[in-house]
């Protein structure tokens, strides 16, 4: 791989502000709209799991982003290493179009192609980073599945590329485009509640596992790509009444319970939760500096922030994890308590999920309206809208869309250090410019993660 990538950087001569200038010669002639058939951007889809679409794990389901994308862009590639979620992939984008995208099962051959426009990623979590960051040197925009990154490092290069390079990046944390968060916004904003002194973010508790055997992969899965960056490890699955793939496994979907391709609910949840707490607490350029793990549970037992029984679901399945910032700001993590957000201010409580918002502030909403706008200066000055089009709109004007990787990798960066404090089972403390944990060179360690050989990242 590593060659293949650095021949790929050669024809970009290797450097970030060359590649910058080159995509914007590369990209102005087509944003142009989504009505023109010459114009529409030409997207590619690397990962087809269920939250692409569901359809193409061959479960006949609702969820998924695909199919937001058909009204604004045209998919010609889709790929991924599952070879039969590859084929039903085709198959759906055939019954949109009309016409078989070209499939890949390796990545590259999608970020080597100069007729794609847009790279939307929805694979596991420990291959985002690795994909964005080349698709943008490619000169490709990118829509990537939340968490955006697998450690804080990632994030901090994810944002650096993202600069360098002017691409317009999407996170899929659709509840920064939800009328639910963006009026509790709205009333934060406007003095509703007073000043936030403390924002509770409660995300439900991990999933354990029974024993699950190591069993060889399927064919028509390339095990070996899976894996991509993480470490070697053999494939383990047990078939059973467990989520949408009927199972437990360390693939499809159950990724996300194993430190080594995830963060579990801390970033799962997190990802969505934190982030809006991040942003409702004007935090989307700063973090933390303090993350205590008042009380942890994992299923297996841990050595020096690793788990020793690699025979089960390793990630946190309870948890109560509190960040302090410079000014005294609180932000908890718990996996307890009503799904959703507890804001607590000087003046009053607000709480927003995905189904309400309460309190009263929002009761005086009646009697007392948010005043003209409100909504719009939430979301960067823009119509809220959805938040695909939103994406869309951004790649068309090359604005910044509503969750970008900057306030996103802040965001994210607290769930990351929320996991390594957890991990490790004791207090760390971070500083927010240096971007360092400091005085733990343990902790420290967790905040990048060495590839595997082959598949570096290189930039």
């Amino acid at each position: 791989m590593k060659s293949t990538v650095l021949t790929r950087r050669g024809a970009l001569k290797c450097s970030l502000a060359w590649a910058g200038a080159a995509v914007w010669t590369h990209r102005a002639p087509r944003a142009l709209g989504f009505t023109n058939a010459n114009a529409r951007p030409r997207v590619a889809a690397i990962g087809t799991g269920s939250r692409w679409c569901q359809r193409a794990t061959g479960i006949d389901g609702p969820h998924g982003s695909a199919p937001s994308f058909v009204p604004f862009g045209d998919y010609v590639a889709v790929c991924d290493v599952d070879a039969d979620r590859l084929g039903l992939a085709v198959d759906v984008v055939q019954e949109w179009t009309g016409k078989a995208p070209d499939a890949y099962g390796d990545y590259r051959r999608v970020i080597d192609r100069n007729d794609v426009d847009v790279v939307q990623i929805s694979t596991p979590d420990h291959w985002h980073a690795k994909i964005a960051i080349e698709a943008m040197l490619a000169g490709k925009d990118v829509y990537c599945e939340k968490p955006m990154t697998l450690t804080i490092d990632e994030g901090r290069l994810m944002c650096e590329v993202c600069r360098k390079t002017g691409r317009v990046v999407q996170i899929g944390t659709q509840q920064r485009s939800d009328e639910s968060f963006l009026t509790a916004l709205a009333i934060i904003r406007d003095g509703r509640i007073g000043t936030i002194k403390k924002a509770t973010c409660a995300i439900g508790g991990g999933p354990t596992s029974p024993v699950i055997p190591q069993v060889a992969a399927p064919k028509n899965l390339d095990w070996n790509q899976w894996l991509g960056p993480a470490p070697d490890a053999g494939y383990r699955y047990l078939a059973g009444d467990n989520g949408e793939t009927q199972s437990w496994s360390r693939c499809h979907y159950e990724f996300r319970w194993w430190y080594e391709y995830s963060g579990g609910k801390l970033t799962d949840w997190g990802a969505h939760h934190v982030d809006i707490a991040t942003w409702a607490m004007e935090k989307g350029a700063t973090g933390p500096t303090l993350i205590e793990p008042l009380a942890v549970k994992h299923p297996v037992p841990f050595s020096a922030g690793f788990p020793t029984d690699d025979t089960q679901y390793n990630t946190a399945t309870e948890f109560l994890i509190k960040a302090t910032f410079a000014d005294g700001m609180e932000l908890e993590i718990r996996h307890d308590g009503d799904n959703g957000i507890l804001f607590e201010g000087t003046e009053g409580r607000l709480f927003v999920n995905r189904g309400k918002v309460a309190g009263a502030a929002v009761d005086d909403l009646a009697n007392r309206p948010l005043p003209d706008g409100a909504l719009r200066a939430v979301y960067k000055g823009k119509e809220p809208t959805d938040h695909f089009r939103n994406f869309f709109d951004a790649v068309v004007d090359r604005s910044e869309p509503i969750s970008d990787v900057h306030s996103h990798h802040r965001a994210l960066t607290t769930c990351h250090l929320a996991g390594i404090a957890a991990r490790l089972g004791r207090t760390i403390r971070w500083s927010p410019t240096a971007e360092k944990i400091v005085d733990d060179p343990q902790a420290q360690s967790f905040v990048s993660r060495a590839p595997r050989n082959g598949f570096e990242t290189e930039v």
